[in-house]
């Protein structure tokens, strides 16, 4: 006995296309639905608040740009700002004072509608600074020739009679004062008997010979003295001291010759040298 094949039944395989189509459909639906949603999100601004912060706490006027929408804005005291965003815009934050900083706005950052931006200070550090004033070029002898120099306003060049007059200290103006006018005045005379002259003369006299030794002290730094004359640190005023006495020292002094002093200063340091050793002996009997 033969069986005959069974054959589908037309109304059953249009439901089944008819299933496909619906299928079809929906799925077409749901990404279309995708599609407007996320273009929709692209498309919508929302206005984003943030702060931006440093180190230094100088934040006010920081400018906040949206280069996408062109749109700008700055910082308030505190750093707070509000600007319109959207998705994928760039944001780029901007000081004198600060580092460029860019930003791309995310889903995350519209989801928080407030973000927090931390500035780091900006370095300006220059190689070189080349400054040349009055046009100047260098070379001293070309600016010579067309630098116009103004005349030196000083009491010589005004001709004032004083100007070559080296003035005077306050033992000298003292002493001036105590001798000057003895015709007009007693004082000159009560001076010199009460011996005030004298003391004058001698207060000038030292002033000139301590004068001459804090010369002598500039000249040399004090590492020479405890070094190359082996006089310690807290004994080095009282050996010029001990030069100053000696009148060949004052004379040496006043010709500025400070090898020929140095020459001096290092045979009398041998001396002083001896006299302190001698000293501290004695204490040591005693």
């Amino acid at each position: 006995m033969k069986v005959r094949p069974t054959e589908k039944s037309p109304s059953r395989s249009k439901l089944s296309v008819r299933f496909s189509l619906s299928i079809l459909h929906i799925h077409f639906f749901f990404i279309l639905l995708s599609a407007t949603s996320l273009c929709g999100q692209d498309l919508i601004s929302d206005n984003l608040e943030g702060q931006v912060y440093s180190e230094s706490g100088d934040v006010a006027a920081t400018h906040v740009l949206n280069v996408t929408t062109e749109r700008a804005t700055i910082t308030d005291t505190n750093g707070y700002f509000s600007i319109p965003v959207k998705l994928n815009d760039t944001l780029v934050i901007s000081a004198v004072q600060y580092k460029r900083k860019q930003i791309i706005v995310t889903s995350a950052i519209l989801e928080s509608k407030r973000v927090g931006i931390p500035l780091v200070a900006a370095l300006v550090e220059l190689d070189e600074v080349v400054v040349t004033p009055y046009n100047l070029s260098g070379d001293m002898a070309k600016d010579l020739s067309t630098l116009i120099i103004e005349p030196v306003v000083t009491a010589s060049t005004l001709g004032l009679p004083n100007a070559y007059v080296k003035p005077m200290s306050k033992a000298e103006r003292e002493l001036f004062a105590a001798t000057a006018n003895s015709f007009m005045s007693l004082d000159p005379l009560i001076n010199t008997i009460t011996g005030r002259k004298k003391l004058l003369k001698d207060r000038v006299a030292r002033n000139k010979t301590y004068a001459r030794t804090e010369r002598v002290r500039s000249f040399y730094v004090d590492s020479l003295y405890t070094t190359e004359l082996r006089i310690p640190q807290n004994k080095i005023e009282d050996f010029l001291y001990f030069c100053e006495v000696d009148t060949i020292f004052q004379s040496l002094v006043d010709t500025h010759d400070r090898l020929a002093i140095w020459e001096f200063m290092k045979g009398k340091s041998v001396t002083y040298l001896g006299y302190i050793e001698e000293r501290e002996n004695r204490k040591n009997k005693k």
